[in-house]
């Protein structure tokens, strides 16, 4: 069980650290941190890095505690590594760490690389507040909301995830999938699952009947969309798997392997019903603009009858939450050009160029039978 050290600094109200955070004011330099709620990340208050809003932040006295609450800490302004006082020792490991946060460290491992591991608990209690081992269990609470979506109870996801505050593991849960991790025994929940592709991760939440979402991982709307599934399906998100997202991650491992069979593969998982009226009549045509090939905004608005609505129809794509399924990365520019993708122009031109090894793979297979 863990214990951090109380400190003797007397905690500001939050708005007297919010305006210090705005004046990176270092009066408050290793006495207080900024969590952002819209990243995830905590802070040092005189970081350099944009100001997130007000609403957005919260304010604890340690790094221990921003851990426990599940933010990471910043890469700009790096709080762990605290002023330059901090011993080789301490900063390797926290490096180690930091490559590698999902690792289960133990003291063999420590050893290993040539450190005492009673030398390393004394220095990271004395510069942290708590142990090296303490700070790399805080670094893994994907694995206890996992585990509490597969129905294992809350106080051994808790125990398993290092936290030895229950309040502290109730809103880094809360956190990271919006809502407490006792009030999902009561709420029909929807499974979110982590796809790994060439291109970078996808998370993917469906139902035991149809898909909601499927979207890389680093999209910056993907925080506000899975708010939006949670809403318009009135259920909770956890971790965990269905048939749904086990078709889906057998078929886009056919598709980004270029098997021949991938598009139909995706075309049959069942999909949610989502978006307004004009929306769903946008995604319907865009599913029949076949792989390989490409259309335009005013092209897509020609063929759902509204030849003006070339504006609305490139926010429709903008709005849609179903990544390769409802293919919005095949349409472009009126002069050929790359537009807006959320998953990041160089993805978009990679899947268009995959897409075009598929087509010609396909194409030449049929033209040259096996004999």
């Amino acid at each position: 069980m863990m214990t951090h050290t109380p400190s003797l600094f007397e905690h500001p109200d939050d708005d007297t650290l919010y305006t210090a955070l705005l004046e990176r004011d270092a009066r408050y330099e290793d006495r207080a941190y900024v969590c952002v709620t819209s990243t995830g990340i905590f802070c040092r208050l005189t970081c350099p890095a944009r100001k997130p809003k007000r609403e957005n932040t919260r304010f604890f006295g340690s790094i221990p505690e921003c851990l426990e609450a599940g933010f990471r800490p910043c890469k700009r302004c790096k709080p762990l590594d605290r002023t330059g006082e901090a011993s080789d020792m301490v900063r390797a490991l926290v490096s180690a760490l930091e490559a590698d946060p999902d690792r289960r460290w133990s003291e063999g491992e420590i050893a290993a690389l040539g450190h005492d591991p009673s030398t390393v608990r004394r220095a990271f209690k004395r510069h942290f507040g708590i142990t090296f081992l303490e700070m790399a269990r805080l670094r893994r609470l994907g694995r206890a909301a996992e585990k509490i979506g597969d129905g294992e109870s809350v106080i051994n996801a808790q125990i398993d995830a290092g936290f030895s505050s229950a309040s502290g593991f109730r809103e880094a849960f809360n956190r990271l999938i919006g809502q407490p991790p006792n009030g999902l025994k009561s709420t029909p929940v929807l499974r979110a699952s982590w796809i790994p592709t060439p291109i970078g991760p996808m998370i993917a939440v469906a139902d035991t009947h149809a898909l909601h979402l499927v979207e890389f991982h680093d999209r910056p709307a993907l925080k506000n969309e899975l708010a939006q599934v949670q809403t318009q399906a009135q259920s909770a998100i956890v971790i965990g798997r269905t048939p749904v997202l086990d078709q889906l991650e057998h078929a886009l491992t056919a598709y980004f392997g270029g098997q021949a069979d991938a598009i139909a593969q995706l075309d049959a998982i069942p999909l949610s019903g989502h978006g307004s009226a004009f929306e769903r009549g946008v995604w319907r045509v865009l599913r029949t603009v076949p792989s390989g090939e490409t259309r335009s905004y005013g092209a897509l608005a020609r063929a759902i009858g509204r030849p003006t609505a070339s504006r609305a129809v490139a926010r429709a794509n903008g709005a849609n939450r179903l990544a390769i399924l409802i293919p919005c990365h095949r349409i472009i520019g009126a002069d050929g050009s790359l537009t807006g993708y959320g998953g990041g122009l160089w993805r978009k031109e990679w899947l268009l160029a995959h897409e075009t090894r598929m087509t010609h793979s396909a194409a030449m297979t049929l033209s040259c039978p096996a004999r």
